[in-house]
């Protein structure tokens, strides 16, 4: 298995079409559907998004009043803080008699963007032109956006169970994952990505575990689309842009040459699979012998293709399937393959973790 490190990190691209204090973007709403699984379509989306200023919303998501979102968190305060990223501060909040539902109460988690932050007005932007039309079982749903002066906000579904990176690495408590729920959440978090490639030619570019949520059942959803891009047309082999993201998930050839496609995704797959099966971090300064990145600390143990090399998390007690662990493995060394093209692509990694987690309930049953 290959892997490539050390590659500088390119810097962000600047964008200059921020608005002036008390602007306003003009926001316009798109009622077709029927062409949105096109190429086209996502191409189109690009220009209108960032080429003229103009957000195209879908017409189901409510436009918020900052005022609204002040009094569903009671002001955002310290207590109700659910996590904070480039973009900004996550809050949770309350609506009364706003939701689409039917039900009388709707907790919702609401994003504020930074005073200033170019990189976050612009994902801000792609979020709602890109993702406020899309439903899908495993990707969070957008609820609603703000524009209020300066004030820029998204308000998402609340996921319960916070990240998967925070149930995987949080310190201090006993509690873990289970197997059968790792496994739901791998199964869960892939039919997601599956769908974006699949239907949409979207590429995610920066999967990974802190933005794969979960709701009260485990159920995976993707989140974070901020960096979301559409993948190269049937003639082309690749999207060429700039390196953004995060550089421990990232596949080597998107950060050494900015070649994007499909399969980066499923090399950030590979990563995220790993730390599910480990427990351990993309990045931890503190693994020795110079292997920080979780990739190539992995690399090291795979010596034997006929039985599971990898350490699996201690957590667990034993109480896996080591035929599954195994299995799990391997798709993971597959997804993490050097070049791109010999990975596979998300619909294959579906059908295989189905698979895996099938056979792991029948053992566990046959057991019992």
């Amino acid at each position: 298995m290959g892997v490539c490190f050390g590659t500088p990190d390119f810097p962000t691209p600047s964008f200059t079409g921020k608005p002036k204090s008390g602007a306003k973007w003009k926001i316009t709403t798109s009622s077709s559907s029927a062409a949105s699984n096109s190429h086209d379509l996502l191409t189109a989306r690009d220009k209108r998004a960032f080429g003229d200023g103009k957000i195209v919303a879908d017409p189901s998501l409510t436009v918020f009043s900052f005022a609204e979102l002040k009094e569903a968190t009671k002001n955002f305060p310290a207590d109700a803080l659910l996590g904070e990223g480039g973009f900004g501060r996550v809050y949770k909040g309350m609506l009364h008699g706003k939701q689409q539902s039917g039900s009388k109460e709707t907790i919702i988690a609401v994003k504020i963007l930074k005073p200033a932050g170019a990189q976050g007005y612009r994902q801000w932007r792609r979020e709602i032109a890109f993702i406020g039309a899309i439903s899908h079982p495993n990707l969070a749903k957008l609820l609603g956006f703000c524009q209020d002066d300066e004030n820029l906000a998204l308000v998402y579904e609340f996921m319960p169970m916070g990240s998967l990176g925070n149930q995987i690495f949080r310190k201090g408590s006993a509690d873990h994952l289970s197997w059968d729920v790792r496994l739901k959440i791998a199964v869960g978090a892939a039919r997601g990505l599956a769908f974006l490639h699949s239907s949409y030619n979207m590429i995610h570019r920066d999967f990974k575990s802190a933005n794969i949520l979960l709701d009260g059942s485990y159920m995976a959803k993707l989140s974070d689309f901020g960096l979301v891009r559409s993948g190269p047309p049937e003639d082309k082999s690749h999207v060429s842009t700039q390196f953004v993201g995060t550089s421990d998930y990232a596949a080597p050839e998107y950060r050494a040459t900015g070649h994007l496609t499909v399969q980066s995704d499923v090399y950030s797959f590979g990563v995220v699979l790993l730390e599910i099966l480990t427990g351990l971090s993309a990045h931890d300064m503190r693994r020795l012998a110079g292997n920080a990145e979780l990739v190539k600390w992995v690399g090291s143990h795979f010596r034997d293709n006929r039985k599971l090399r990898t350490p699996v998390d201690s957590r667990l007690e034993g109480k896996y399937c080591a035929i599954s662990a195994f299995r799990i493995e391997q798709l993971a060394c597959k997804c993490l393959r050097y070049r791109a093209r010999f990975r596979p692509s998300m619909s294959e990694v579906v059908e295989t973790l189905e698979s895996i987690e099938a056979a792991s309930a029948n053992r566990v049953q046959r057991n019992a």
